[in-house]
């Protein structure tokens, strides 16, 4: 006879009290920090702290009319395109460094140097040598997450146990089958943590990017809104991109659900 007992069955209301618990801790500081803002809107001008409400009406406004919703559209396409560029150069460079430490010397100090130039710069330079508006800002996408990119998935690729390698590779695998049932189990993690890094990070450059570079898009908006003294307009703009990142996010982290679902629960991210 078995000495350990069966864990107690989930009560079905106390797993929807807690969903429901989980939930409203994640809806209280955004209801919070506006209740702060609506009450800072009673005692300021609204060129300052506009009401709540009327930022909402505006968001929803831009969501509704397709014009504008293609202005949101577009600097979602130029911020995942960028995203994804640097993603698979980054890939390939980390796939390079990790098989050579010669390359990997080599390449380090260049991509630390890139890291350390301000986006702004970077948008000058792409205004001087670029003239299409899409080129520049893939190409300011591009090096600004590349070194990123590229560290975090070396990071990954270096973090494979040595003693599991050898077990795995004493069964003579091939590479395909290497890369499947060792490899990309190990990296997935570091690859949907860097595209969470990422993200925020591209989110805004790319506003920056459209500010400087571009006469359409987000950045663009919010520029002819800074013109105008329009906060609850700038507002309901940035509104756009908060969401589009919480959309993407929630992806990420459903895809990162769906692909860990064999790790212990005590193994998972909070």
């Amino acid at each position: 006879m078995a000495s350990g007992t069966a864990p107690a069955p989930r009560l079905p209301g106390l797993s929807a009290a807690g969903s429901f618990g989980r939930a409203a801790l994640t809806v209280l500081p955004f209801l919070t920090l506006a209740a702060l803002w609506q009450a800072g809107s009673t005692v300021l001008p609204p060129y300052l702290l506009p009401p709540v409400t009327e930022i909402l009406g505006r968001a929803a406004t831009i969501l509704t009319t397709g014009e504008l919703l293609g202005e949101v559209l577009a600097t979602v396409a130029r911020t995942l395109g960028g995203l994804a560029g640097a993603f698979l150069l980054g890939g390939l460079l980390a796939a390079l460094m990790g098989r050579s430490r010669l390359t990997a010397r080599l390449l380090s100090p260049l991509l630390t140097f890139l890291q350390g130039i301000p986006a702004l710069s970077w948008v000058v330079f792409a205004v001087i040598w670029f003239r299409g508006t899409e080129v520049r800002i893939f190409f300011i996408m591009l090096v600004t997450t590349l070194p990123a990119f590229t560290f975090q998935l070396l990071d990954a690729y270096r973090s494979i146990p040595r003693d599991l390698a050898e077990m795995v590779a004493s069964f003579r695998p091939r590479r395909w089958q290497m890369f499947s049932r060792l490899v990309w189990p190990a990296v997935l993690p570091g690859i949907l943590t860097a595209w969470k890094v990422n993200l925020g990070n591209a989110s805004r450059v790319v506003v920056v990017a459209e500010l400087v570079g571009a006469t359409g898009g987000v950045g663009y908006e919010l520029l002819q809104q800074q013109q105008l003294f329009d906060m609850a307009g700038a507002m309901a703009w940035t509104l756009q991109l908060v969401l589009f990142v919480l959309l993407v996010q929630w992806a990420i982290s459903a895809i990162e659900a769906a692909a860990f679902r064999y790790r212990a629960v005590s193994e998972r991210a909070l």
